[in-house]
């Protein structure tokens, strides 16, 4: 399934973005006046290979959630059960990544693809669709769990490789298999999501990996860990890089070596997006370290990619940056969940709807300078 993924990732297409770029131009607005919004919907026009690209609705947010067995390090004060307590408040509608996605109208599918406690009761979901029917009734979309656990947590990254390369691979499949499955339910884009206690000292050793800076610069304090937590984490990150010595031109490797199965997947998720043709909108320094992982399998990748805020976390800064992407905005989240690409899926939203909907100076009458 990698394979044959990969294998259909294509690059961005000129004629259609030069077709956006050409619209812009007869738009009624002065030219370059919309700014970033012009570029991203250029660049949406080339990766869907039509002008102007469809409107990318409508969205959906996968949550992966796993464990770590790098967590025995004392990376963080929190106990590990909080991740599978998570999902249960995810199904339940009771998260901020909930109550964000029902302001924009986005369905929330929560992947196990590595929990290493037993997850809660199933409760009734609060509504998660837009409010009301024709007879006034709330409209629910209920939050979707699926079971695809790889292993329960990965192992210790500081003491041995947190994968096999097979149990990577896995994680990758996972991932690409749900894509598919959105995108064929309708989802017109992708939102990345994830949860898991400790997952973002494996995302700052994936940051480092691919990208070749020290761990300092690549690792931050995660929930907001204090000064001796924050040194010994970067220290974890330090000397796991140094006992595996991952090769950035084996991805597979790499995740294997160091990375969580909540990153595996999140870069199957862009992958089967990306061999489809789908935006996958960015949250923060989980997603971008497994889109890392994602461009490394596959350069083209990276045209199916719009980073949607600049997390707190140092390392979400270092990986867009090596990735050649923008975030959209930039409010200081550090939260992950999604949390950050539902903020910003307005303005991608926005940005297509501009290219369909705004009248060119020729049909509206209006005199061009």
């Amino acid at each position: 399934m990698l394979h044959t993924t990969i294998a259909a990732i294509r690059p961005l297409d000129e004629p259609a973005m030069v077709a956006a770029g050409e619209l812009h131009g007869r738009l009624t607005k002065p030219a370059g006046s919309l700014g970033v919004l012009e570029e991203l919907s250029v660049r949406l026009a080339g990766l869907a290979r039509t002008c102007p690209p469809p409107l990318p609705e409508p969205a959906a947010v996968a949550i992966f959630a796993g464990d770590h067995g790098v967590h025995a390090q004392g990376v963080t004060p929190w106990p590990q059960e909080v991740t599978a307590q998570m999902i249960g408040n995810f199904l339940a509608g009771g998260a901020v990544v909930n109550a964000f996605a029902r302001q924009a109208g986005a369905s929330v599918t929560v992947v196990d693809v590595g929990v290493a406690t037993p997850l809660p009761p199933a409760v009734p979901a609060q509504a998660d669709g837009p409010p009301g029917d024709a007879d006034g009734h709330p409209a629910t979309r209920t939050p979707r769990l699926v079971a695809a656990n790889v292993r329960p947590g990965t192992r210790d990254l500081a003491v041995t490789a947190a994968l096999t390369r097979d149990e990577a691979l896995a994680a990758v499949e996972t991932g690409i298999r749900i894509a598919r499955e959105l995108i064929d339910a309708g989802a017109g884009i992708l939102l990345t999501g994830d949860m898991g206690i400790g997952n973002t000292t494996p995302a700052a050793a994936l940051v480092a990996a691919f990208t070749g800076v020290d761990a300092a610069e690549a690792t931050g304090r995660g929930t907001g860990v204090d000064d001796p937590t924050y040194a010994r984490k970067i220290g974890v990150v330090r000397a796991a890089l140094a006992r595996h010595a991952p090769d950035p031109t084996d991805p597979l490797g790499v995740l294997a070596a160091v990375g969580g199965l909540e990153h595996a997947a999140l870069a199957g998720l862009i992958l089967g997006a990306a061999a489809r043709r789908v935006p996958v909108l960015l949250d923060g320094v989980i997603a971008v370290s497994a889109a890392l992982a994602a461009v490394a399998f596959a350069p083209d990748a990276v045209g199916a990619l719009v980073a949607g805020h600049r997390s707190a976390e140092p390392g979400a800064t270092v990986g867009l940056r090596h990735l050649g992407l923008d975030p959209l905005v930039d409010l200081g989240l550090r939260l992950g969940e999604g949390t950050g690409a539902l903020l910003a899926l307005p303005v991608v939203t926005g940005a297509v709807r501009v290219l369909h909907e705004v009248a060119t100076f020729d049909s509206a009458g209006v005199a061009e300078k």
